[in-house]
């Protein structure tokens, strides 16, 4: 090595040192491990009045780099930079970029542009923990979402995602891809990034003052011609299911209107008469900062999910009571659904689905069999028999049929209910001629049902918890496809006979039980649902509170 080249390498080396100076001396390592071992416990550890939330993670990570510094010295600089830039963004994914310590971050870096020498290594220590903070708390939100669902929600079981992020952040530290690696964590699905897009549009239209109000009064259809037509059409523009149209007289309700309103209609799951009714005007005056607010809430939802749902999948829309079968990414097949009453809530969860039943008996459940049906057998004592139903005391080998003459149904209660009811396979049986499962704790499955005139109705919340789906029997010819033992032809022959027929399927199906009242569809046309069970308010609110601890 010559002179020359070994001074140049020494210089070099350094630059590189007084450049490292805040990150790399005993001094800020020492400082760094009294803060974190004198936390207490549990850790609570407080920059600048502010509360770290990472708290178990950030000594971890910390202890892995042997009390190193991350964001310090001129690298560092760069890597604040990158994630300055990604959270002030963070409303882009329907979060607050107040909630990730930015104003605190840029007061400590101007505080140290002009702080002398001496004090410079206790700011550096505090930068360093509130950047750390605030990569692994947006990280997090991003993983697996702001709220924990479970906390706010018992109906709502979640298979939320888990990442490392520690080994995230050492591994963007090592590299100087900050952005890159907080942007690696958003959820991977195509409906996430359209809400997102649906989010911003969104925005830009709060920003333009929104949408008009429609005047309360009678029904607007085809032909009607006043100043609250007018109204409407302004409306219907402003959310872009009316094209501006400057030849057209304004309080005139025309066809292209009524084929607008039709549009919206479809957008909210409304019956799509082209008719504006009560239930029509109260979504045409949902104000568009409460659709954004709307967008915010599903977002976060979106969070609360594992990254892969399977390669095939059926997805059940609560709010849209809607059915659709997923396979590689593409609907193939489509259903209206029932779900649960307000005080039989559908719960949110996932399952695998690995069996069907032709032709299935019903066991009445017992809250079921004591509120509904013995007010029933009580008032005509021939219920039981017109509904196919048998009494039985006991199960299995021990089970007992018994006559319902010769029980006394008047001293019979909640309290004292030593009975099991159970349906015979037929016409009349509250399963129909096939229910789906997917084993889980809440005893919750898709099913038929011989009250078919529900699934004519815009508002499907009509079951004890369970899911009814309009077309049970293409769902089983879809999932017995690969057996060809199991034709459609036979599948229909199988129910005629009201043979109880247990099918294991060749290759179970994922289900998960979702809860969005917004959504936008592939073509990116946004969608909106009414709260059926009040729980956006609850994930609105929650948004809205301090982050909490991470655990």
């Amino acid at each position: 090595m010559s002179r020359c080249f070994r001074l140049a390498y020494c210089v070099a080396l350094a630059l590189l040192a007084l450049s490292n100076v805040a990150w790399s001396n005993e001094s800020t390592r020492e400082m760094l491990r009294r803060r974190l071992e004198n936390s207490g416990t549990p850790p609570r550890i407080l920059v600048a009045n502010e509360s770290v939330h990472a708290s178990i993670a950030l000594p971890r990570f910390y202890v892995q780099r042997g009390f190193e510094l991350a964001w310090a010295g001129r690298p560092g600089e760069k890597r604040i930079d990158a994630l300055v830039t990604a959270l002030r963004v963070a409303d882009a994914e329907g979060l607050d970029p107040r909630d990730y310590h930015l104003e605190r971050i840029d007061a400590l870096r101007e505080r140290l542009r002009s702080a002398p020498r001496e004090a410079t290594d206790a700011l550096h220590v505090d930068l360093d923990l509130l950047c750390t903070d605030a990569f692994l708390l947006y990280g997090s939100h991003l993983v697996s979402g702001f709220v924990n669902p479970e906390t706010i929600d018992p109906e709502w079981h979640a298979n939320r995602r888990e990442v490392e992020l520690t080994g995230v952040l050492e591994k963007a530290v090592e590299s100087g891809r900050v952005r890159e690696a907080l942007e690696s964590l958003l959820p991977d699905h195509p409906g996430y990034a359209a809400l997102k897009r649906a989010l911003a549009a969104m925005r830009e239209t709060v920003q333009r003052g929104g949408w008009e109000t429609v005047a309360p009064g009678p029904k607007l259809e085809f032909g009607v011609r006043n100043a609250r037509v007018a109204q409407l059409r302004r409306r219907l523009e402003g959310s872009g299911d009316l094209a501006p149209d400057g030849a057209v007289e304004d309080e005139m309700f025309d066809a292209g209107l009524r084929n607008a309103v039709v549009r919206f209609q479809a957008r909210h799951g409304l019956d799509a008469d082209g008719v504006v009714g009560p239930a029509t005007l109260a979504a045409a005056n949902v104000s568009a900062r409460q659709r954004q607010r709307q967008i915010v809430v599903n977002l976060e939802r979106w969070r609360w999910l594992p990254q892969d749902l399977g390669e095939r999948y059926i997805l059940v829309n609560i709010p849209a009571f809607t059915a659709v079968v997923i396979e590689k990414g593409k609907p193939v097949l489509e259903m209206r659904a029932v779900v649960g009453r307000q005080f039989r809530r559908t719960p949110v969860f996932s399952a695998r689905m690995t069996y069907l039943v032709l032709n299935p008996y019903w066991e009445v459940p017992p809250s079921l069999a004591v509120q509904d049906k013995l007010p029933e057998i009580r008032k005509d004592p021939s219920y039981l028999a017109r509904q196919n139903m048998r009494v039985y005391s006991g199960w299995g080998a021990e089970a007992r049929e018994l006559d319902p003459g010769d029980i006394d149904w008047s001293v019979v209660n909640a309290q004292r209910f030593p009975y099991r009811l159970r349906q015979d396979p037929g016409p009349l049986n509250a399963l129909g001629r096939a229910k789906f499962m997917f084993p889980n704790p809440h005893n919750v499955y898709l099913h038929d049902t011989p009250q078919r005139d529900h699934f004519a109705r815009a508002m499907r919340s009509f079951s004890s918890g369970c899911i009814r789906i309009e077309t049970p029997l293409e769902l089983a010819a879809y999932l017995l496809a690969e057996d060809p033992a199991w034709s459609p032809e036979r599948i229909w022959k199988t129910v005629e006979k009201n043979e109880t027929t247990t099918l294991t399927l060749r290759r179970g199906i994922a289900v998960h039980l979702l809860y969005w009242t917004a959504w936008a569809d592939a073509n990116g046309v946004m969608h909106f649902r009414e709260d059926i069970y009040g729980r956006d308010r609850r994930v609105s609110e929650a948004l809205r509170a301090e982050p909490p601890a991470l655990p």
